[in-house]
């Protein structure tokens, strides 16, 4: 009975440190009561800022570069989505969404439709790209998705000649889902990759002109915590436990009779 009392401690323990965890990992209703940007930028310089769970709309002309930025965590594998509304004549298009870490290294998308071609019926196309998860870490030759900004790009890879600077409308939202500690790494970056401050001394940041503003809401955490830190100590208890159980049953209830010796 102690054992199993012990045992419904540890369960109980764990329950209500991974709780806190979970409530933090759920999004936050004041993003979508937030005003939409209603514009795009036509350079990385002057993307437009968008938080995640906000839908961003702008109007543009085909051939345009459309550039959005948002900012993306640790654990997190963002999904962009875009949606661009086609002229009513048009031949046919093909639109192209690409995504670019802080460091403006194109990303490769996991799965979705990066990619499409619309009929010269068609009234709009729908673009897709989901994200590898976000790391806290990596080796510097690699191009793993990093903390920071993002940089989304939406424009046309092949379009007639005619079609040139007919008027088009685009609408993209960004959403993540949190990974969780089945991502985590050892090590972490001094800086998310937000590109005017990350750069930077340490001295200069606070006047450092950011070129991207936005972070997430409860701030960076650059892989200081994960759920992964709850799981190894309640495995780490549970196996303790298991060692009392496992004495206690082997042990015996009381010392060993004695046996008198045969004549």
């Amino acid at each position: 009975m102690t054992v199993v009392r012990a045992l419904s401690a540890a369960l109980l323990t764990l329950g209500l440190a991974a709780a806190p965890a979970a409530a933090d990992a759920s999004p936050s209703p004041s993003q979508d009561d937030r005003s939409a940007p209603t514009r795009a930028g036509t350079s990385f310089r002057t993307a437009t800022e968008i938080e995640q769970g906000q839908s961003a709309t702008a109007s543009g002309s085909t051939g345009d570069y459309l550039y959005w930025s948002f900012p993306a965590d640790t654990g997190q594998r963002p999904t962009v989505e875009a949606t661009v509304k086609l002229p009513e004549t048009h031949a046919p298009q093909t639109w192209q969404i690409d995504v670019y870490d802080g460091l403006r290294r194109r990303q490769a998308c996991q799965y979705g439709t990066q990619t499409r071609t619309a009929a010269a019926d068609a009234s709009s196309v729908e673009l897709a790209c989901v994200l590898r998860t976000v790391r806290a870490w990596s080796e510097p030759w690699a191009d793993d998705p990093l903390p920071g900004t993002y940089y989304i790009r939406l424009t046309t890879t092949g379009v007639a000649t005619a079609d040139l600077g007919l008027p088009v409308g685009s609408e993209v939202r960004v959403d993540s889902k949190d990974i969780g500690g089945s991502a985590a790494v050892d090590g972490s970056l001094a800086q998310p990759l937000v590109p005017g401050v990350a750069t930077k001394p340490e001295k200069e940041q606070e006047d450092a002109a950011v070129l991207a503003g936005l972070e997430p809401e409860d701030g960076w955490t650059s892989g200081w915590w994960s759920d992964r830190w709850v799981w190894t100590a309640a495995g780490g208890i549970l196996a303790a436990l298991a060692g009392v159980g496992g004495y206690t049953l082997t042990r015996g209830t009381g010392r060993p009779s004695r046996v008198p010796p045969s004549a």
